[in-house]
C-alpha cells in the first residue's frame, strides 16, 4: 500500500476536518450562524498568520473564535505590547478562557519589564499557578503594599512544598527574609517538607540559610538522606531526627532493600523509632523487593507492620504469592485487604480462583457470580467461567434534536470545536472546561456527543464519569471510526478487528493527530523509528514521521507491528504486553513465570502501566465486539489465541 508523503498527509487531515464540519452543517447539527466554523482551512491559515505576526484576513473578525486570533497576535508581540492594549483585551474578554490564557503570558511580560503597577492591574485572584502568584507578590512588594496579608501569603508559598519553587519566588522570599519574617522555625518547617520528599539537594539549600548553630546538624541530616551513615545514631533523639532517619533509610531501601533493612535496627534503637518510622523503611524495602519478585520478598512483606500496609502493598503481597504459585499465601493476602479493596472486580475474581485452587470449589462459585456482574476484564473472565453472557447494560442516551442544537450553538462549545479542529487542543480544552462548568449533567452529556460529532473522541473519556450511570454510555466512551479500514488491515494481518479497535481506543481514543511525550503518533501511537522499521521490513515506501498522522498509514503499520508481536510470542496477551512495554521486560516476565495461566501472568506483570494496559485492551476487545458485531469471542479464548469465533452474547444482569 503506498504511503503518502508528509505534505499529502497534512492535506488529507485538513480536507477530512473541513468536509466533516461541512457535513455537520448540512445535517443541521451546527446552527446557521456558525457555518463559518466549517471553514477550518481559513481559520487554520488565519491562526498561523496571527502566530507569525502577519495580518489576518478582515473576514475572520466575524469568526466565532476571532478572540483567539487576536490573542495569538498580542501574545506574539507581548514583550513590547502597550499596557493599554493588553488591559483592553483583558477587559473585552473578561471571564473568558481566552483572557486567562493571555493573562498568563501578559503577567510574565509585565514582570520582565518590572511594570509592577501593570502586574497588579492585570492580576486575577483566581490564579493558582505558583510562579504567577510569586510575580504578584513581588509586584505588591515593589509598589509599597507589604502588609500582614502579604507576609502570610509569602509564608504560605514557602510552606506549600518541599520541592524547589519557581525562580519567580526568589524575590518575594528574599524580601521576606530581609524583613526578618523567614526565621529558623519556618526554614525547619520547609526542611521537613523536603525530608518527606526525600530531596537531599533541597535540604542542603535550606540548611545554608539556617542560623550557624543549626547548620551543622541540618547538613548532616541532608548527608544522611543522600547516603545513610553511622553518625545518625548520635543525633538528638527528636521527632525531626526520626523523620530524617526513617525517610533516609526508606530512600536507601529503593536502591538496596537488604542493606537498608540491616541498618534499621541500630538507628531505630538509638533514635527511638516509632512503629510508623520503622514501617516507613520496611514498607519501601518490601515494595522494591517484591516489585522484582526477589527471593526475600515474602520475608520482608511479613516484617512490615500491619499499620504500614496500604492498598498498594496488599496488592503486591497477593501478587508475590501468585508469582511463587503459593495459592494459600495469595488467598490470605487478598482476605487481609480492606473491605472496599477486596470488593474490586479484580480481587473478587482472584479470590474465587484461589479458593478453587485451594480446594474450595463451592466457595468460589458465589464469588465468580459476583465478579461476572462487572463489565470489565475480570468480570468477563468470570462470565466465561460460568458459561453465561457478558454483563453489559448500555444506556442509550438520545437527547432531543433541539437540545443538541442548543448545546452545539453554545458560544463556548462553538469556540472549543473550532479550536480543536485546527489542532489547538490545549486552547480547545480551556473553552470546553469553561463551558461544562455552566452545564447540568444532561447538557454535559450532550456536549460529549457534540464533541464526538466534531471528531473529538476523548471527550467521552474526560467528559463523563461524574455520575455512576455514565459508565454505561458505551457508544460515547468507546468511539468507533474507520471501521472499514480497521477490518481491512486486520484481515490483511490475520488479526481480530475488535482487538485492533481496542488497541486504538487504549492508545489514542481514536484521535489520528495524537502525539505522546515519547513521540508516538497517530491512532495506534506508532513511534517513527518503529514505523520506518516496519515499512522497511514489509517493503513499503516510508513517508516519514508525519505520515503516521494519516489513519490509513498508521493502521497499516500498527497492525503489521502488532502481528509481528503476535508471531514473536504466540499468545495475544503477551503480544499486548510487548506492544506496550517492549521486548526486554516482556522477555524477563516470561522467563520469570513460564507456563503460568494468563490471568495470573498478567496480574504479576511488574509494571503497573503494562499490567493495567493488557487487562484494559482485552476488556476493550470485548466491548468493541459488542459495538461492531453484537456478540463477542470468549475472552479466555481470545487471550490464548485459540478462537476468534463470536459465540458469547451480552445481557444486562437482573437487578
Amino acid at each position: 500500500m503506498p504511503i503518502r508523503p508528509v505534505a499529502a498527509a497534512r492535506a488529507v487531515r485538513r480536507v477530512r476536518a473541513l468536509s466533516f464540519a461541512a457535513t455537520l452543517v448540512c445535517a443541521g447539527t451546527l446552527p446557521a450562524f456558525a457555518q463559518a466554523v466549517s471553514d477550518d482551512s481559513a481559520f487554520r491559515v488565519a491562526m498561523q498568520a496571527a502566530e507569525r505576526g502577519q495580518p489576518v484576513a478582515p473576514a475572520m473578525q466575524s469568526h466565532p473564535a476571532a478572540a483567539w486570533l487576536e490573542m495569538a497576535t498580542l501574545r506574539r508581540n507581548v514583550a513590547t505590547l502597550p499596557v493599554a492594549d493588553g488591559q483592553a483585551f483583558l477587559g473585552r474578554h473578561a471571564g473568558q478562557p481566552v483572557a486567562e490564557v493571555f493573562r498568563e503570558a501578559w503577567l510574565r511580560a509585565l514582570a520582565t519589564r518590572r511594570d509592577w503597577a501593570g502586574v497588579r492591574a492585570a492580576w486575577s485572584p483566581s490564579i493558582t499557578n505558583t510562579a504567577l502568584r510569586c510575580i504578584e507578590l513581588d509586584a505588591r512588594a515593589n509598589t509599597g503594599a507589604i502588609d500582614a496579608q502579604w507576609t502570610r501569603d509569602v509564608q504560605a508559598i514557602w510552606r506549600s512544598s518541599g520541592a524547589s519553587l519557581p525562580d519567580t519566588c526568589d524575590a518575594p522570599l528574599q524580601t521576606l527574609a530581609q524583613r526578618g519574617e523567614l526565621g529558623d522555625a519556618l526554614r525547619w518547617e520547609r526542611f521537613e517538607l523536603a525530608t518527606a520528599e526525600q530531596d537531599a539537594t533541597m535540604m542542603r539549600a535550606i540548611a545554608r540559610n539556617l542560623s550557624a548553630s543549626e547548620q551543622t546538624l541540618a547538613n548532616d541530616y541532608a548527608a544522611f538522606m543522600q547516603a545513610p551513615h553511622a553518625r545518625a545514631a548520635q543525633w538528638p533523639k527528636t521527632a525531626r531526627s526520626r523523620l530524617v532517619a526513617s525517610h533516609g533509610l526508606a530512600r536507601f531501601a529503593k536502591d538496596d532493600p537488604l542493606a537498608a533493612e540491616a541498618q534499621l535496627p541500630a538507628i531505630a534503637s538509638a533514635l527511638g523509632f516509632s512503629e510508623a518510622d520503622t514501617g516507613r523503611v520496611l514498607y519501601q524495602a518490601a515494595l522494591w523487593t517484591v516489585a522484582s519478585y526477589l527471593p526475600d520478598s515474602a520475608r520482608l512483606l511479613a516484617k512490615v507492620p500491619a499499620s504500614a500496609y496500604d492498598e498498594r502493598l496488599h496488592e503486591w503481597r497477593a501478587r508475590e504469592g501468585m508469582a511463587r504459585r503459593d495459592w494459600p499465601a495469595a488467598l490470605t493476602a487478598i482476605r487481609a485487604m480492606g473491605e472496599s479493596q477486596r470488593a474490586q472486580s479484580r480481587w473478587i475474581w482472584f479470590e474465587a480462583r484461589l479458593a478453587e485452587l485451594t480446594g474450595d470449589r463451592a466457595g468460589a462459585q458465589p464469588l465468580y457470580r459476583r465478579a461476572a456482574t462487572n463489565p470489565d476484564f475480570h468480570g468477563f473472565l468470570a462470565a466465561d467461567r460460568l458459561g453465561q453472557p457478558y454483563a453489559l447494560c448500555p444506556w442509550d442516551f438520545a437527547p432531543a434534536d433541539a437540545a443538541k442544537r442548543r448545546i452545539a450553538a453554545d458560544p463556548g462549545i462553538v469556540r472549543a470545536m473550532a479550536l480543536y479542529r485546527i489542532d489547538r487542543p490545549g486552547w480547545a480544552t480551556r473553552e470546553w472546561t469553561a463551558a461544562l462548568a455552566r452545564f447540568d449533567d444532561d447538557q454535559r452529556r450532550i456536549a460529549v456527543q457534540v464533541a464526538q460529532d466534531n471528531g473529538w473522541y476523548d471527550r467521552g473519556v474526560f467528559g463523563l464519569g461524574r455520575q455512576p450511570d455514565e459508565t454505561r454510555l458505551y457508544t460515547l466512551r468507546f468511539p468507533l471510526t474507520s471501521q472499514a479500514l480497521i477490518e481491512r488491515e486486520s484481515r490483511r494481518q490475520g488479526l481480530d478487528p475488535a482487538w485492533v479497535a481496542a488497541e486504538i481506543r487504549a492508545e489514542s481514543t481514536f484521535n489520528p493527530n495524537a502525539r505522546s511525550p515519547a513521540d508516538a503518533r497517530g491512532l495506534m501511537q506508532v513511534l517513527p523509528s518503529t514505523g520506518a522499521g516496519v515499512a522497511r521490513r514489509l517493503g513499503m515506501p516510508w513517508g516519514g514521521a508525519e505520515s503516521l498522522y494519516d489513519p490509513a498509514t498508521n493502521v497499516a503499520i500498527g497492525t503489521a507491528y502488532l502481528r509481528e508481536k503476535k508471531d514473536m510470542y504466540g499468545l495475544p496477551y503477551v503480544a499486548i504486553a510487548a506492544y506496550n512495554a517492549g521486548p526486554t521486560p516482556t522477555g524477563r516476565w516470561l522467563a520469570q513465570r513460564p507456563d503460568m495461566d494468563p490471568d495470573f501472568w498478567i496480574e504479576t506483570i511488574s509494571y503497573r502501566e503494562t499490567r493495567e494496559y493488557v487487562a484494559r485492551v482485552l476488556a476493550f476487545s470485548v466491548i468493541y465486539d459488542w459495538r461492531m458485531y453484537g456478540k463477542a469471542a470468549p475472552l479466555e479464548a481470545r487471550m490464548r489465541g485459540t478462537s476468534d469465533a463470536r459465540t458469547t452474547a451480552f445481557a444486562c444482569p437482573a437487578g
